[in-house]
């Protein structure tokens, strides 16, 4: 499978993947109108026009060219998938708000994720940016007292998302089916809320509807809240959601009718592919809810993915010496193509179309070098290789014959570890003589902070390192998995569940 990915520096390691980035900004006319110091009540009168670029991060967000009839609540959802919003206020005389989160890492998760996701309310596409203002200072207005209110009710429920939520398994209907949808573009469009595990397709009542299971209630809650009433296509392909009564689903295969993410080793049985209208392939428009959910194909996941950085840099070199450590941990990197004209992209094929989609949803919205990344599929099913007599400058590579493959043998071990990004590493393959202040003093090398060590009590070959943040544990395991720790040793660094 191929995804799109933009790369955010050049140490990057082939299961980063982000796309996507700065084509909506350009379209984006003069700057956001910012609060003014001396706010009397008369929301007209609170802001001034604000000539200015989109990319200064701050924690409130400028939401622009919303609906007459948008409602407090519409807001808030816009932000809630990306974090606690703190504070709102609503400007509709001029179609505008603005939104405050929690943490200037949440509303860059925000915009990066808005900036390849136009979001859309009732037919009008909606443009999410940066304000300069750094806070919100609201007043007692009648308007922004109703704001308040149901900033208020939104925030108490979202804060308690896993403990109001009766199950972490969604069931979803898709009235009004005029294109068809398939398990792949359900898997991306959910995936932006939490890790989708395990999801199941199928027609009842003569309605397409599906089963879908997240880790936690705060991402159940959260997809449902924001997704229940979207189109996933203009004007049709209405998404129906609500809690199902499972607690849990149970996947026997991985086809086109059902996957388990957490279990990539798992049959694909005899199901027979869903035949679909010729002409269905070319009837797709942009969607509410994704642009192109899945690059112009109405079939599944293909094997490959694209990158894209957030700053231009010359990344072949080091991209690909990166890469060839086949560090994925969420599976085998087959092929890495950066692009001639736009050296800051890439992309990356992997093994199969199950390790593509485990990628794009445990590290779509990870932070990297302080830059989110963004991963979505590339239109290419296949990274192509040079052809013969054809120089590309290095910018091509196959990995396929690679030694250092996680998942290459069936029925790994490897399949049972996989995890999302965490603060708390484990290392394993660690000779005796190695001790904690030799593996302290390695993390630290490259100026992360390690917090905490705890070798394994009963296999001194095994510990958990306990990283500074979620962003600098990924740098180490791009940096350190396959260090050579000598006596023949080469150390195996994954992300882990527990914490010290």
């Amino acid at each position: 499978m191929v995804c799109v990915c933009r790369l955010l520096q050049t140490d990057v390691v082939m299961f980063l993947f982000q796309r996507g980035s700065d084509e909506l900004f350009s379209s984006i006319s003069n700057g956001p109108y910012i609060m003014s110091t001396t706010a009397n009540g008369n929301d007209s009168k609170k802001f001034k026009g604000d000539v200015r670029g989109s990319g200064v991060p701050s924690r409130v967000i400028h939401i622009r060219r919303l609906p007459s009839d948008i409602t407090e609540a519409e807001v808030i959802s816009l932000g809630l998938p990306f974090g606690d919003v703190t504070n709102l206020l609503m400007l509709k005389a001029k179609n505008q708000a603005f939104l405050e989160m929690n943490s200037e890492e949440a509303a860059q998760n925000m915009v990066g994720y808005y900036s390849t996701v136009m979001p859309i309310i009732r037919h009008h596409p909606v443009y999410v940016q940066f304000s300069n203002h750094k806070e919100l200072k609201t007043d007692n207005s009648p308007n922004q007292e109703r704001a308040q209110a149901a900033l208020r009710a939104l925030s108490t429920s979202h804060v308690d998302t896993a403990v109001a939520a009766p199950s972490t398994v969604l069931r979803v209907v898709v009235e009004n089916l005029v294109y068809p949808v398939t398990l792949d573009a359900l898997c991306q469009i959910f995936s932006k809320f939490g890790t989708v595990l395990r999801i199941i397709v199928f027609t009842k009542n003569s309605q397409f509807q599906a089963l879908l299971q997240y880790p936690d209630g705060a991402s159940a809650q959260a997809a449902k809240l924001s997704l229940d009433g979207q189109n996933i296509y203009n004007g049709c392909c209405t998404l129906r959601i609500s809690f199902s009564k499972l607690t849990s689903l149970n996947v026997k295969y991985n086809n086109e009718k059902s996957r388990d993410f957490t279990r990539p080793d798992l049959p694909s049985g005899d199901s027979q592919p869903t035949m679909e209208h010729p002409a269905m392939a070319t009837a797709f428009t942009p969607g509410i809810i994704s642009a192109a959910p899945y690059a112009g194909t109405t079939h599944a996941f293909p094997p490959a993915f694209a990158i894209q950085p957030a700053g231009k840099s010359h990344l072949s070199g080091r991209v690909h010496s990166t890469m060839s450590t086949q560090k994925s941990v969420y599976g085998d990197v087959m092929r890495v193509k950066i692009l001639f004209n736009k050296k800051e992209n890439a992309l990356v094929q992997m093994s199969d179309s199950t390790q593509a989609q485990l990628a794009m949803s445990h590290l779509n919205g990870q932070r990297l070098h302080e830059k989110p990344l963004r991963i979505t599929l590339s239109k290419h099913t296949s990274v192509q290789l040079p052809r013969e007599g054809h120089e590309d400058q290095g910018l091509t590579k196959d990995y396929s014959n690679s030694p250092l493959h996680r998942f290459k043998k069936p029925g790994s071990k490897n399949y049972s570890n996989i995890f999302p990004p965490s603060a708390t590493l484990h290392l394993s393959n660690i000779p005796p003589s190695v001790v904690e202040d030799d593996l302290k003093m390695l993390f630290s090398s490259s100026g992360a902070m390690v917090k905490a060590f705890k070798f394994f009590q009963k296999d001194h070959k095994m510990a958990l390192i306990q990283m500074g943040s979620v962003e600098e544990a990924i740098e180490s395991l791009i940096e350190f998995h396959n260090h050579d720790l000598g006596e023949n040793h080469h150390l195996r660094v994954s992300f882990s569940k527990s914490s010290i």
